[in-house]
């Protein structure tokens, strides 16, 4: 499909470079929170993958640059108001379990994978909106950033189902001040 001067105008082309700008700011800003993640989390394997996806988060942050450049347009964040929701929980669940505890963990994934998923869904619609708009190329470099959003969904669970949620199950009822 080719891109027209009809398609350039639409209103869809403008929901498309919105939704990108919402993505590319919660790419820029989702680093810093999986650092944090990643210094509160008790496992290593844990703080190892929130350490990758951090380094993969400033991957996907220059591939939305490069879109943005296929586009003729310069790369600017636009707050996401649901993607904050999901960065504030995430922060809420640091400040509501123990230190050192499984069940820190197992909040750290839940919240993680809620971005996850959410990400996920941001990129796969978005590839289909680029196809849509005959931006194939931007399509191509959307697809990689989705597998990884994938595989690190996937990555989250494997670490939660080999025993930290077993181990968060065995952990007494605290009272967190």
């Amino acid at each position: 499909m080719q891109t027209d001067s009809n398609t350039l105008n639409s209103a869809l082309q403008e929901f498309f470079v919105t939704s990108l700008q919402e993505l590319y700011w919660s790419e820029v800003n989702l680093r810093t929170t999986l650092n944090t993640m990643a210094e509160e989390a008790t496992t290593n394997k844990l703080k190892e993958a929130f350490q990758l996806h951090a380094e993969q988060t400033a991957g996907h942050a220059q591939a939305l640059e490069q879109v943005f450049a296929l586009l003729g347009i310069t790369a600017q964040p636009e707050p996401s108001v649901g993607l904050q929701g999901l960065f504030d929980e995430g922060w809420q669940v640091i400040d509501e379990t123990e230190k050192g505890s499984a069940q820190r963990d197992v909040a750290l994934i839940i919240a993680a994978q809620k971005v996850e998923h959410y990400e996920i869904a941001c990129y796969g619609s978005l590839i289909t909106l680029a196809k849509t708009l005959g931006h194939n190329e931007i399509a191509q470099l959307l697809e990689p950033v989705l597998a990884e959003e994938k595989e690190t969904d996937s990555i989250l669970t494997s670490i939660a189902a080999s025993g930290i949620n077993a181990e968060a199950r065995q952990e007494p009822a605290t009272q967190v001040s």
